[in-house]
């Protein structure tokens, strides 16, 4: 047992660990008083300072750096958490920006969409996203298997440079996965047939998004060119913003949104309610970006965590005071859509730009965000969340923003938000067309006047 202590300190541990283990260790196998001296003692059994000496062992080259590893391993399984929060964080903006005659159909929606995210990207998902060495373009992935095959309690599955296990990761890209579908909900709330809706999300998350994010993290074509997105702006984001757009362009508007006479409001039902959402999203947010530090390495997290939070603010004041002028009033939905846009804009450059720039990113996102939803409403391009705007069209502001305020290439920072954001389009409305021959994707104007939760779910939200 001696030699086992003294590697112990030999592999890097701290001198308390060793005090605390040697105490240990002298109470764990100390003799009782009443023994018989001359009994012949038990073979050892191994417990479990044993079972973590042996742990440390295995980690070979790695074994000072342990504490790293579970501690790394510990903030992605957080991070996933937040991530799978952002879910509420959707169904709740959703429903409180649309009518209280729909709030049943959106949160279906969304539980249907994390749960068919997360099961298709075990199916194929994962293995389609990160499918090796491949042709840059596509390759399609099987089953998830051990992932702990290549060292579950070890640095055998990505090194310093991803401190976690195989699982970790899964579960940690498995809760983006189902992101990309849940923006087109909120563009098309209020008017999609459920079933048409339930096929086009299997498809634009189990399929369109893993192919896409391959690309970029999966060491395709975007990978080659040096493409910069550090969590999404453009391969989540900009992804379902143009997917979403594809959508509402075969969907249509709302009926009664758009008359001869102008723009019709149809107001929010639940302010609060939507307020909250905001307020989950951003939370979950710092999952979403501190999670793709992929370690616990002290300075990148504490600067992502710092670039992530100052974008939000200065995206809400630039949305407030903006939307103020314009719209001659202080607009909440406008102000909560500014948050979003901040943390949409930082999201491609978190890890490289300096707080300065952080706080010009989001602000100016939060003034994009205003113009865009204010374009597209006089377009007669009805998104009732302004997803299109938030995501898509801040997700590729915050691309462009990588060259702008960070060192990278103009060109190919254009280049990879235009091929993702026209994949998506092209896939969502292809897909879209399909179904809308096929089955329908529209509901009946007497079903869209009564309301989805009736005529899809028989149910109410509000019972009075």
């Amino acid at each position: 047992m001696k030699s086992k202590s003294l590697m112990l300190l030999s592999m890097g541990a701290s001198p308390w660990k060793y005090m605390l283990l040697a105490i240990i260790l002298a109470f764990s196998h100390a003799v009782p008083a009443h023994a018989d001296d001359h009994e012949e003692a038990p073979a050892e059994e191994a417990g479990p300072v044993d079972d973590y000496l042996e742990l440390l062992e295995a980690q070979g080259e790695y074994a000072p750096a342990y504490d790293f590893f579970t501690t790394s391993m510990l903030w992605t399984v957080i991070a996933a958490a937040l991530v799978f929060l952002m879910h509420l964080g959707f169904a709740t903006l959703e429903s409180g920006l649309c009518q209280k005659k729909n709030t049943v159909n959106i949160l279906f929606k969304n539980v249907f969409i994390i749960s068919i995210g997360i099961l298709t990207y075990a199916f194929f998902g994962f293995n389609t996203h990160y499918p090796g060495d491949f042709n840059g373009w596509f390759s399609w992935g099987g089953m998830i298997g051990d992932l702990n095959a290549d060292g579950g309690a070890t640095w055998g599955y990505g090194g310093l440079g991803l401190a976690m296990t195989g699982f970790g990761d899964f579960i940690f890209q498995a809760m983006f996965a189902a992101t990309g579908a849940t923006i087109v909900s909120g563009a098309v709330a209020e008017r999609v047939k459920l079933s048409s809706f339930m096929v086009f999300a299997l498809l634009f998350v189990g399929v369109a998004y893993p192919i896409a994010g391959s690309w970029h993290w999966g060491g395709g074509v975007l990978s080659e060119l040096g493409f910069k997105d550090f969590a999404g702006s453009t391969v989540v984001h900009a992804f379902g913003g143009f997917g979403a757009l594809a959508c509402v362009l075969v969907l249509g508007p709302r009926r009664g949104k758009y008359t001869e006479s102008g723009i019709k409001p149809i107001p929010a039902h639940n302010f609060p309610l939507a307020a909250i959402g905001v307020f989950l999203l951003m939370f979950g947010w710092y999952g979403f970006n501190g999670g793709s530090v992929l370690s616990a390495e002290p300075g990148a997290l504490g600067l992502v965590f710092t670039t992530t939070t100052l974008a939000a603010c200065a995206g809400a004041l630039g949305a407030m005071f903006t939307s103020w002028f314009a719209l001659k009033k202080p607009d909440l939905s406008m102000a909560l859509n500014g948050i979003l846009a901040g943390l949409v804009g930082i999201t491609a450059n978190a890890d490289v730009v300096s707080v300065g720039s952080s706080i010009i990113i989001g602000a100016v996102a939060g003034v994009i965000v205003v113009f865009a939803i204010t374009f597209l409403d006089k377009s007669k391009i009805d998104d009732p969340v302004g997803a299109i705007s938030v995501h898509g069209v801040c997700g590729i502001w915050g691309t462009l923003a990588c060259a702008i305020f960070a060192d990278f290439d103009f060109m190919v920072q254009l280049q990879g938000a235009l091929l993702v954001s026209a994949f998506a389009f092209i896939f969502a409305y292809v897909v879209f067309s399909v179904l809308k021959a096929v089955m329908g994707v529209r509901v009946s104007e007497e079903e869209e006047d009564r309301g989805l939760d009736i005529t899809e779910h028989g149910q109410e939200a509000y019972t009075n």
